[in-house]
């Protein structure tokens, strides 16, 4: 460091003039407005909104600081850097507004399904905006008593899910269940149909009170969880949850004889939820008649078959004889009729009699 820069320094650090008294006279009021707006604008937060909120009360501030240079002051230099300090928060600003226009929801509704159900799952937004664009960003209504399937007669070709009201589901007009906000109106159905099948409703589900829903074409939803895993691993989740919230809500409706509730997550329901085999000509293995809560037929079984050197690989039980147990999994009851306290337990409707796996993430439907 050369002398020359040393004496400037010295000149500027110990060699300044001092103030020989403070003035009396205070700034206009331009000055003091403008030095408030600073203040308050120092209070933002952070994030996005914050910034926004600091930027857009220093943009003011400067103004009013470059009036006062330029109108109480007359000094250039004054003017022309809060000038600058005022454009470049304004371009802040307008920067901010484009960013949250871009990655935020403008639809209100589609504000509150993503706080509520995917910003828990810490889904991204830009995803949210990928499922929600599946279904055109359209928010479709059901007015009270309106239905949306019948059954026996809609085809399977969406999945929707209920953004506010109440859907009621019922069975040749039999109450089962109630669809609220934020479930999938027909996810049993979706899941029991691989993507070359086609089926129709086996329930009919029915508008309680003005509703409101979105909802995805088959075809294109299908389309988007092959194309991307994250959002397949998502729909899996979602939907296999939802299945056994709606399986968990059919729990009350299944009683024992003695007036016992039953629950299905107990192993050993299993086996009473199995359904008896059909075929047997004494009808030993058959349920009792509705509403029939007697006492069992007691049948006497021939300890001693009528012909003992014949095989019994391939002969069928005879009259009076136990059917061989089938395995519970190979399927479940065609009765129709949902179970009340009358019936005998272990009879679900067939919305819930068949299903599949999800659709794994890797697996590419074919369409």
């Amino acid at each position: 460091m050369n002398s020359g820069d040393t004496s400037l320094i010295d000149a500027v650090i110990y060699n300044h003039t001092l103030c020989d008294g403070w003035t009396n006279s205070t700034e206009g009021a331009i000055y003091h407005l403008g030095n408030t707006i600073l203040f308050l604008g120092y209070m933002g937060g952070s994030g996005a909104y914050g910034a926004l909120y600091i930027f857009s009360f220093l943009a003011p501030a400067f103004l009013c600081l470059a009036l006062w240079g330029w109108l109480t002051m007359c000094g250039l230099d004054v003017f022309i850097w809060n000038l600058l300090l005022m454009l470049q928060c304004l371009a802040q600003v307008c920067h901010l507004i484009f960013r949250l226009m871009r990655d935020g929801l403008a639809n209100e509704e589609f504000s509150a399904l993503y706080t509520a159900v995917y910003l828990p799952l810490d889904v991204p937004v830009q995803v949210f905006k990928e499922i929600t664009g599946a279904g055109e960003n359209k928010v479709l209504s059901l007015a009270a008593e309106e239905t949306y399937a019948v059954e026996g007669k809609t085809p399977i070709d969406q999945l929707s899910f209920l953004l506010s009201g109440r859907i009621r589901v019922s069975l040749e007009g039999q109450f089962l269940h109630y669809i609220f906000p934020h479930q999938f109106l027909d996810s049993p159905e979706w899941e029991s149909l691989r993507p070359a099948e086609e089926g129709n409703f086996q329930v009919t589900l029915t508008a309680e009170t003005d509703c409101r829903y979105i909802s995805w074409r088959r075809r294109r939803l299908y389309l988007l969880l092959s194309k991307d895993r994250y959002i397949a691993r998502l729909f899996s989740v979602m939907l296999g949850s939802d299945i056994a919230d709606k399986l968990y809500s059919l729990n009350d409706k299944l009683f024992a004889k003695s007036g016992v509730r039953l629950d299905i997550r107990l192993p050993s329901l299993y086996h009473v939820l199995a359904p008896s085999p059909p075929g047997s000509e004494g009808g030993s293995a058959s349920s009792p008649p509705r509403g029939s809560l007697g006492d069992p037929t007691v049948i006497k079984v021939d300890p001693a078959p009528s012909n003992p050197g014949s095989g019994t690989r391939n002969s069928q039980p005879d009259q009076g004889k136990n059917p061989v147990p089938k395995n519970p999994h190979q399927h479940w009851s065609s009765d129709t009729e949902m179970p009340s306290e009358d019936d005998p337990p272990g009879r679900f409707p067939p919305r819930y009699q068949r299903g599949r796996a999800p659709l794994a993430p890797n697996d590419t439907p074919k369409l």
